[in-house]
């Protein structure tokens, strides 16, 4: 069998892994065991925190719609209850889009929200 040299595989991985760790200050930058260690520890943000974005946005949407509900005399909670009783299904992004943008919109949606609670 003819012998196997490992040199353009092991090279690929070492700049793929410097190359991610581009940006980072030190060694962490150049040395191929701390950049590792550091990416690989970035990759375990990156991911978890693609999910933990979901929550935040729902939390940010919410206070904006409790924001918007309070100046019509409202909790939040009797506000999407009063949408559901009057069988509105707008989502809380599309609320909260409303009660930051078009105050006139969501004033209607909180009369209506009232009258079915």
């Amino acid at each position: 069998m003819p012998r196997v040299k490992k040199a353009v595989k092991s090279r690929e991985r070492r700049k793929k892994i410097l190359a991610a760790a581009k940006g980072y200050r030190g060694g962490r930058r150049v040395l191929l065991r701390t950049a590792k260690e550091t990416v690989e520890r970035a990759l375990k943000f990156a991911y978890r925190d693609r999910k933990v974005r979901k929550r935040d946005f729902r939390s940010l949407w919410i206070m904006r719609i409790n924001a918007g509900a309070r100046e019509h005399d409202l909790s939040y909670s009797k506000f999407m209850n009063g949408l559901k009783k009057a069988n509105i299904t707008l989502d809380r992004k599309a609320l909260a889009n409303l009660a930051a943008t078009n105050p006139e919109a969501f004033a209607e949606l909180a009369r209506i929200a009232k009258e079915a609670a």
